[in-house]
Order: structure tokens, then C-alpha cells, then sequence
């Protein structure tokens, strides 16, 4: 998912930069790895730097690109879609 889009689902669909900080400082044990911007770029202020975003990112099977992106609109999660078993 993006920031924006969790900031949407959130009722704040203006607060992307808001759900950024509180990925930086929130719950480590929250995926916060899956999250990136709306072009598919990863966050410079990862814990461990954008090569550990990368990292995580990888460990997770997710190709990132020579310039720190993920192929957002192959990616991207609608939760609307999802359906429960």
C-alpha cells in the first residue's frame, strides 16, 4: 500500500506525511516494509536506511529496482477486495 492510501482508509485522505512518521515511529512488529509512496519508492527514512527498506522489501520477495522503487501499480492492496474466508 502507499501512505496516501492508508491515510484514505483512515478517513484523512490528506495525511499521507502523517502515516509516514507514525511508520517510522509506530509498531515494529506492523509491516511496515509493504509500505511505500505513490510512484513506488521506498523510504529514505527506513530504520536501517533505504538499503534496509530494500532489504526488507526482498526478504519478502518483492523486486526493487536499481532506483529504490517497487512496481506500485502491479503491488498495489485494495482491502475492498479482499474477501473473508
Amino acid at each position: 500500500m502507499t501512505y496516501g492510501q492508508i491515510a484514505a482508509l483512515c478517513g484523512a485522505a490528506w495525511a499521507a506525511w502523517e502515516v509516514g512518521q507514525i511508520a517510522n515511529r509506530g509498531p515494529a512488529e506492523l509491516p511496515w516494509q509493504r509500505v511505500v509512496n505513490k510512484q513506488g519508492g521506498l523510504a529514505r527514512g527506513w530504520p536501517s536506511g533505504i538499503d534496509g527498506h530494500k532489504n526488507a522489501l526482498m526478504a519478502d520477495g518483492i523486486e526493487v529496482d536499481d532506483d529504490y522503487k517497487v512496481k506500485v501499480e502491479e503491488l498495489l492492496w485494495n482491502p475492498h477486495q479482499t474477501r473473508l474466508l
